[in-house]
């Protein structure tokens, strides 16, 4: 079974999600959306990609000399299912003005609102949820690592409760009209922030709360987590645990020098990752303590890629390409190259 996938916008998920799923022989990429002839319509014409368009800019992009294969339209008809990788809010207004008359599954990102599909979606939260639904919402990169420490852990020990604190990055690097430049501000100013709603999207039982901070950088999050434990256990144990994923990586800033975000990427670019991505969690060994029943660590996020092997996952569920989860993960970030950053 070979999957035709079209994805809506080539900012900073699109590009990655096109680039990722050419790896995977069960995937074509039919095409992907630009509503205007920026640079990123001139890279993704150089790698290969067929572009479409909405129909009254068309002729903007003959205009720059940009070939056209046609209509948003067209590639939803040409397409198995759509990745809607839009700024957050026009997933929604697709989904009533043009997705849901052709009865094509769509994958929906973090910024839009659960209240649009049947499932937000997590790999290792809800992998069988997604089977042979139609609206699926991956979820933010935020609670994306969150889930996926809170998850492991749970399905292992058992999770009583979560308190977390999220110095968010302030904008990504090519955002240049966002700020804030000389401030930390509350985002937003309330308990919980969005982001403990949004996890609750996928487990709605979790006590959790969130608080958030966004900062003047654009490299990364950083994570600080107070989990309370089921169960008494030992930090080995909760080593053990993380050391069975890919998509976890500890690293010991103290020997390594990696004490920082601005590090982690510099690493990264010097390690050949391309685009510097990171689409691991990365947890501070140094962090890591466990009092009694509370686990407490610190992990960096980097909010540009950490969602690209669930949306990879996501396609496999909804189509029914792999029913076993853990298959399917493991696949995913083999083919992705995930696990290797401090090998």
């Amino acid at each position: 079974m070979v999957v035709k996938i079209g994805i809506n916008g080539y900012g900073t998920i699109g590009k990655r999600i096109a680039d990722a799923l050419t790896r995977f022989q069960d995937f074509i990429v039919t095409g992907i959306v630009k509503t205007k002839p920026d640079y990123g319509a001139f890279i993704a014409k150089s790698k290969g990609f067929k572009i479409y368009s909405i129909r009254e800019n068309i002729d903007l992009f003959k205009k720059s000399n940009i070939e056209i294969e046609g209509s948003i339209e067209d590639l939803i008809e040409e397409s198995d299912l759509i990745i809607d990788t839009t700024p957050g809010g026009l997933g929604r207004s697709y989904l009533h003005t043009l997705y849901s008359k052709y009865g094509k599954s769509i994958i929906f990102q973090g910024g839009e609102k659960h209240d649009i599909v049947e499932t937000s979606f997590n790999s290792i939260c809800n992998y069988e949820e997604a089977f042979n639904k139609k609206y699926v919402r991956v979820v933010s990169c935020n609670t994306t690592g969150l889930l996926r420490i809170i998850c492991l852990i749970d399905e292992e020990i058992g999770v009583e409760k979560v308190k977390a604190v999220i110095v968010r990055r302030g904008a990504d690097p090519k955002e240049d009209t966002r700020g804030p430049i000389n401030s930390i501000v509350l985002d937003p100013p309330q308990i919980p922030s969005h982001h403990a709603i949004d996890v609750k999207t996928v487990l709605p039982k979790l006590d959790i709360e969130t608080i958030a901070f966004a900062v003047p950088s654009t490299l990364m999050h950083v994570q600080y987590l107070n989990i309370f434990l089921k169960e008494k256990t030992s930090l080995d144990r909760i080593i053990e645990i993380f050391s069975k994923v890919k998509r976890i990586q500890l690293v010991n800033a103290k020997e390594t020098g990696l004490d920082s975000t601005s590090k982690l990427i510099e690493y990264a670019r010097d390690k050949g990752r391309y685009r510097y991505d990171i689409p691991e969690n990365i947890v501070w060994l140094d962090t890591m303590k466990i009092d009694n029943k509370e686990l407490t660590l610190v992990q960096a996020i980097h909010q540009e890629s950490i969602v690209i092997p669930e949306n990879i996952d996501a396609v496999k569920s909804i189509t029914g390409l792999e029913r076993d989860k853990w298959k399917a993960i493991r696949d995913t970030d083999e083919k992705l190259g995930l696990g290797n950053l401090f090998k």
